[in-house]
Parts: structure tokens; sequence; C-alpha cells
């Protein structure tokens, strides 16, 4: 059992400190005798000494397990029972251990280990879960071959790799290709198939399963699909082909995570793969599509080829988001999904980078690995995959992955093993470009222009603020994609990558006829913060004209969040001249609509309060939801028209599809509702809820007429239509609670966390909730502190029952030194209490003391 009070220096782990384990593992055997209470489970692990390791000390993790006995070559074994798992002494020799632990998965709420939910057996093992199951070493660098013998009473009986012998009662599973023991997976229930096949560009035929709970089938159509264009486009686009006989993917409503990658059995968290027109909405469609993808491109780019050690997290997750980020790219639009990508590094990650939970893409030191799956990791780390690519062309990035694979398929591996196979492919030293592996902080990109009548410079600057733990930063290199356009709109010049390696930099564009005006960063081509004075002529000409959609896109949020900026600090009226340009742009019918749909939503409240914090200003977020809701208002009486014309002929006609054509059509159409609803009295928003025959609109009509408080009714109708739907009674709760203004926030989350539909051990349904509501600024930070007490309670009562799902949820305080002092004090206070907690676990208590600093 973890140690649950505040962590010593001694129980940090460093990456300096690594060391290879002592021994190699040949083969692994496991049967599981299940049972609710008293799962026995058997181990039988072929071990040899390993000729290059210094040290053998055989150590085995082990946690919450019951040893009923250990044998070495058949003797009895007398291992010493330590902090941790065991010690035992062992021959200088091959050896065959055995052993037998119980352990009781209907007790595990932790969800970790072997679990139950609802009745079925489920394991979770990602990143140090195993240990929970039986005595192993429990790390990433060590791979072996598994077989398991599952018996029970249950008619589904899954492990993973190809199917071996089955019997009543039985069935055994035999993964060829080595694995660490965070990619087992074992599950069991009463679940039925939807089944379908993949032949692979070899000719193999692959049999795909996605078990579900009976009354699921009739909603796996979509994820199948997602599947099969995923495994062909990693084929087409990474050459990479499936290698077992089957794949499978179970739903599960108890997860931690959206979905897991074990080799040929991912575990989905059910909101993660069901999907039907009348209860998902086309988000959830396309959420569906990038985790779908994401965890089966982990079959190379994670399972083939892991991690060394848990510091090189990045080197799996990073680049299978970029690989997924690249698959709905191509699947949809690019311009779209490269919108929605930085929207989300933005929204998760800079924040992060901002406060006491920075850390490096590649970490020095945990305390609890699990609070380091985070968006730095992930978000950050595909960025850098993505530098990496414009560094050295697609040509360098498609030969290096190539010998990436080639390189080190079935190993562990390291950042410097990644970077190895770049430097070897592209000729090219990488060793500054490392850097962005070992420094926290969000760069700010200076820009300076200079024009003397024919050649224009641009002076780039670079600097990144102090992080904990590193005051001092060194210069990165960063690829700045930069272009220029004329005064009327023509591009002077092309996209060029400016290879920034310095502090300090300048580019000239020589012979130009006419100052221009600089498009610079397209494409979002780093993850910096861009701090330049554009003037505002300047920026509604790039919304114009640029031909870089990702800096159109930017210029318009720039205009939208300056303006409300001046209103806050200065009280101005929003400003006119970027309604006129809105509307120009929300009329080009060649446009995909989908983009108009990004360009008519506005910076959200946390952009706002951090950009009023970077200017020097105090953020109130009730001031902030009150501007930018006066401002939606004014945006929607000056577009009014257009979004009255937008509404009625972007609605696609016919029955409903999930594609990117019909999808974008009706995000215009939402965007527009969402807006003619602050000012037409909810009149279009009811008529579209009554006559909705999909999610989409439904959702999207209810979550107008709630955000003008006018939702009584429908409210009271979507419970009673849906209150037998998991999934979409979530999405109940979670609207309720997002979209309360700050009058009535904290009671109807007060409200809600009292209503008997509220299972708060459910992560989905929690994270509905108090999740929901920590994410409404206006509501969590309510000014007598209430909000922070309610998000506060709930944590203290759910950290004994999962700890994982608390510790991410502390989040919701990190940004605490950014308020007024009031504020500070309250959240400060709310921190404290939560550490001050008996018992309190190593996950929470790691992510509150960071945040206290």
């Amino acid at each position: 059992m973890r140690d649950a009070s505040p962590q010593s220096a001694a129980e940090t782990v460093h990456l300096k400190d690594y060391a290879p384990f002592g021994y190699l593992i040949d083969k692994v055997e496991l049967v599981f005798r299940l049972d609710p209470e008293a799962t026995r489970v058997t181990s039988r692990i072929a071990f040899r000494p390993d000729p290059a390791a210094k040290s053998r000390d055989f150590f085995l993790h082990g946690e919450k397990l019951k040893l009923i006995g250990a044998r070495i070559d058949g003797q009895k074994a007398a291992p010493e029972m330590v902090k941790g798992g065991l010690r035992c002494t062992v021959p200088d020799a091959p050896f065959l251990w055995e052993a037998e632990v119980e352990i009781a998965p209907a007790q595990n709420t932790a969800l970790d280990g072997l679990y139950m939910s609802n009745g079925m057996y489920c394991t979770q093992c990602e990143a140090e879960g195993f240990r929970k199951i039986t005595y192993y070493p429990d790390r990433p660098d060590v791979m072996a071959p598994f077989s398991v013998r599952i018996e029970g009473t249950q008619p589904v009986l899954l492990s993973n790799g190809n199917p071996g012998r089955k019997g009543e009662g039985f069935a055994e599973w035999h993964d060829p290709w080595k694995k660490p023991a965070y990619l087992f997976a074992l599950v069991a229930g009463d679940l039925v198939c939807h089944s379908d096949s993949f032949t692979t560009r070899s000719g193999r035929r692959v049999a795909l399963g996605i078990w579900v709970r009976a009354g699921d089938l009739e909603k796996c159509g979509f994820a199948m699909d997602a599947l099969k264009r995923a495994m062909a486009w990693d084929e087409r686009v990474y050459g990479r082909e499936y290698d077992l006989d089957v794949f499978n993917i179970v739903a599960v409503d108890d997860f931690n995570m959206g979905a897991m990658e074990n080799k040929g059995l991912n575990i989905f968290n059910s909101s993660a793969v069901l999907a039907s027109p009348e209860t998902a909405t086309d988000a959830n469609y396309e959420r569906i599509e990038s985790i779908i993808a994401h965890e089966y491109f982990h079959n190379w780019t994670g399972n083939r080829i892991t991690c060394r050690d848990w510091f090189q997290l990045c080197l799996k997750e990073g680049l299978t988001v970029f690989r997924d980020q690249q698959f709905s790219a191509d699947e949809r639009s690019a311009p779209v999904q490269r919108i929605n990508d930085v929207l989300a590094l933005r929204g998760r990650q800079f924040r992060e980078d901002n406060g006491p939970l920075a850390h490096p893409v590649r970490p020095e030191s945990f305390v609890e690995i699990n609070n380091f799956y985070t968006a730095t990791v992930y978000e950050k780390g595909a960025e850098l995959i993505g530098m990496l690519r414009r560094l050295v062309g697609e040509d360098g990035y498609a030969r290096a992955l190539d010998l990436y694979f080639r390189r080190h398929d079935g190993q562990a591996c390291t950042i410097e093993d990644w970077l190895k196979v770049f430097e070897d492919a592209c000729d090219r030293d990488l060793g500054q470009f490392k850097l962005w592996y070992a420094q926290a902080g969000t760069p700010r990109l200076g820009v300076e222009e200079a024009w003397d009548g024919s050649t224009f410079t641009l002076t780039l600057t670079q600097k990144t603020p102090p992080t904990p733990g590193q005051a001092q930063k060194a210069p990165l290199v960063i690829p700045v994609a930069t272009g220029l356009l004329a005064p009327d709109g023509s591009e002077l010049v092309p996209t060029r990558i400016l290879e920034m390696t310095e502090a300090r930099q300048s580019f000239r564009f020589a012979d130009l006829p006419v100052r221009p005006v600089a498009s610079v960063l397209r494409g979002f081509s780093a993850p910096v913060i861009l701090e330049r004075r554009a003037d505002p002529r300047q920026l509604r000409l790039l919304l114009a004209h640029d031909t870089d959609p990702f800096n159109r896109w930017e210029a318009g949020r720039l205009l939208a969040r300056n303006s409300l900026l001046a209103m806050l600090r200065d009280g101005a009226d929003p400003d006119a001249g970027y309604f006129a340009a809105l509307n120009d742009l929300a009329g080009e019918l060649e446009l995909d609509p989908a983009f108009r749909a990004l360009c008519l939503a506005l910076p959200g409240q946390d952009d706002i309060a951090q950009a009023l914090h970077d200017g020097g200003t105090v953020p109130d977020p009730v001031a902030i939801y009150r501007a930018r809701r006066s401002f939606a208002e004014a945006m929607a009486r000056a577009l009014q028209p257009r979004l009255a014309a937008l509404y009625e002929y972007s609605r696609p006609e016919g029955p409903y599809s999930p594609d990117a054509g019909a999808a974008g059509r009706r995000a215009l159409a939402g965007a527009a509702l969402g807006l003619l609803t602050l000012v037409d009295g909810g009149g279009r928003a009811r008529r579209q809820y009554a006559a909705a025959d999909n999610m989409t609109e439904q959702l999207g009509a209810l979550s107008a007429l709630v955000s003008i408080g006018e939702a009584e009714e429908e409210l009271a109708q979507f419970y009673a239509q849906w209150k037998d739907d998991r999934l979409v009674l979530d999405k109940w709760f979670g609207l309720q609670v997002g979209l309360a203004g700050p009058e009535t926030a904290v009671a109807t989350a007060r409200t809600l966390s009292e209503h008997p539909d509220f299972s708060w051990k459910t992560p989905n349904r929690f994270r509905a909730v108090i999740g929901g509501f920590a994410a409404n600024p206006a509501g969590f930070h309510d000014p007598s502190g209430a909000g922070y007490g309610l998000v506060a309670d709930w944590l203290i009562r759910l950290d004994p029952v999962n700890p994982q799902t608390t510790a991410r949820m502390s989040t919701a305080f990190e940004t605490w030194r950014r308020y007024d002092a009031d504020r500070r004090a309250q959240m400060r206070e709310a921190l404290e209490r939560m550490l001050a907690t008996k018992g309190l676990s190593r996950d929470t208590t790691e992510m509150i003391t960071r945040m206290l600093g």
C-alpha cells in the first residue's frame, strides 16, 4: 500500500539515477482464477542474468498483494518483503520464478491494476498498475512475451495477443511480441462484439472486434470505421502494418483515462467509443476518431518501440499525438485541425507552462509518475515533433522515421535515440534542438520591423521566463514560418522558414516594391507566444487576405482579444471595425464552414485572464464574463442579418452524417444560433430543440437556451428523454454547470452534486459535474470563495477512492497566484486544507505541494 504521507526527497525518482534491471526475461506465463474478492494470480517467469548489467539486485515491484507462496526452480523461496515489493536471493544463472498472489478487484476503486466496473473485470496498468496484479519488475525497459490463461464464469475472457485454446470457463492468449508490463491487459465480462476484419497490404486478414455491453452494440459502427481508416492510413503514410491476428477494443464505463493502447487489446472509456446520431455530437465523433487512431498508432510508436523509463514518456506520447493529429488533418480539414490543436495547446499547456506546475517535456524527477501525464508531455511533445518535421522537411522526416523503426524495433528507447536517427538520416546537429526537451516554459517571440524603401527587415527576439527550478534559459531553435503580403492583400513572398537559433536575430527581404505586411508564425510553426504590436489595420488585412488559414484566424482572434482587453481596462466600446471584417469573412461561401465557425468564436475567459495578467492587470473573472457577454451581444447585433442567413442555409439536409463536410455546416449553423439567441430571445433555439433529430442540434439548441437562462422546460424534457443513457446524462450535467452565470453557478453545482444520478465514484460523472464547474471561471472564482470550497470538499472526498482523478482535477487551483488578494487567500486556504487531510494520497500530495511551491 502506498505511503499516504507527504513524500521525502529520498522518495523522489531522478532521471540521473537510471540503472537497467539486472535480469532479462525470456517468457511470462500468467494464470488468473477470477473472483471479485479473492482473485488468484499465478506467475511463472523465466529470468536470466543480463551480462551487460552492472548490478543484479533482484527486486520485484508489488503493492496491495497477498503472497500465497513463491518458488525458484521448483524450490520454495524465502523473499524479503520490503517497501514497494520484495527482494530475493536468486541463482547467478537462468532460473524460473513462480509466485501465487491473491488480490481483491472489487475493492480496487482507484481503477488501476485489476478492478471491476459494473460486474466486468478490467485492467489499467500504465504507468505502474501491473505491480498491483503480481510481483514483477514493473518498469518499461523490461520487455517479454506473455502467455495468459484466464479462468472464470464470464462468457468473454480477453487478453493481449492472439487467442489460443478456449473451453468452458477458460481462455488462453499468447502475445508473441515482447512488451513491458504496463501494456498488459485483461477483460472478463458479459459482453457482445461488433465484428469486422481488415486485410493488410501484405494480404493478412486481421479479425477486429469492439466489445461492449448489450444495448450498446448499435453504437460501435463509427468507431470500427475509424479503426479501419487508421490502419490503412498508417500503412499508407508511415509504412506500418499491424502484426497480430486480432485487434480488440473494449468499452468500459469506469476508466480514468480516455483509452489505453495495450497490445492487441485496447481498453477505452466508453465515451471514446460509443456513438449514434441521437446520442453523440459531432465533437464526440471527432474525439472518437482521434482517440481510436491514437491508440492504434501506439502499436508501433509505444508498443513495438517503447520508452526506456517514464522520463521518456513524451517519446511515445508526443510522437503518437502528432501522428493522430496528422491523421485527423488528412481525414477532415487540415487548417481546422491545426487551429483546434493550438487552442488545446494554449488552453492547457501554456497555462501549465506559466504556473507552478511547469516542467520540461522530459522531466528530471518525479514523485508520482501518474502526475506527469500532462499537456506538456502530450501536446507540447507533439509540437516538438512538428518542429523537427519543419526543420528537416517532409522527405527528411520520412527517412528518419523509417530509420527509427528499423533501428529500434523491439527496444525501449530514449530521447537521445530519437534525435540520433534524425541526425543520422538528415546529417544535422540537433544538440541545440534537444533543449526543447530539457527547458520548461513557453518562449516569448518578439517581432520588430524596419523598411528602407526596398528591403524589409524582421528582427526576432526570444526569451523564456523563469520556471520552477529553472531560472536561466538558453536560446532555442525556433522555426518561424513567415510570408509577406502587399497592402492590397496579394502575396509578395510565400512562406519561408526563418530558423532562429540566437536570442536576437534579423532576417532581410530585399527588392520589394512596397512595404509589406508580415504574416509571422504561419501555421503556428513553433509553440511560442508571439509578442508583437500589430496595428488593427494590419490585423484586418490579414483577416481578410492572408493565404495562411491559421494566421487568418489568428488575426481575427487578436482583434477580438484586444477589443475585449480595451473594454476591461479602459471601458472602451467593442471594435466595430472587427465586426465589419468578420461580417465579410463569414459571408465568404468558398471558405470551409468549420473554419468560419471557428472565426465566430470569441477568446475564452481564461485566455483573457492570462492576457490581463501578462499585461500587469489583475484579472476579475466575473468582470471578464460580463465583458465577454456584452461583446458577444454587440457582435450578434452587428452581424445579425449575416448570422440569420448563415443559420438558414448552413444546416445540412437529409439524414445525419458525421463526415467533415456535414459537421462543418452544423458547426457554422450552431455558432450562428448561439449568437442569435443572445438577441432574439431564444425563439430559433426552441424551434431547433423541438425539431432536432440528432444530438448535435439538440444539445446546441439547449446550450443556447441555457446561456440566456431560458431552458428550464427543455432541461426537464432532456433529462426525461435521456436519464437512462449514462453518456448523454453526463452532457446534461456538464452543460448546466459549465454555462451557468456567476450569479447561479455555485448553487447549480451544489444542487447537481446532490442529484440522485450524480454517481461521484464514476470518473466521467465526477468530471462532468465537479470538473465542469471548476472549468467555469466566473463560477469557480466566485468572490465569496464558495466555489473553491465546493471543489476542495469533493476532492477531499474522492481522494481515498480515486487518487489519480483527484490529483488531475486539483489543477483547477494552479492559477491561484494570478488573482486578487482575497481570491489568492481563499484558494491557498483550500489547497492547504486539502494538503492537511489525513491520509491524502501521494498523487494529490505531490500536485498540491508543487502548486503551493
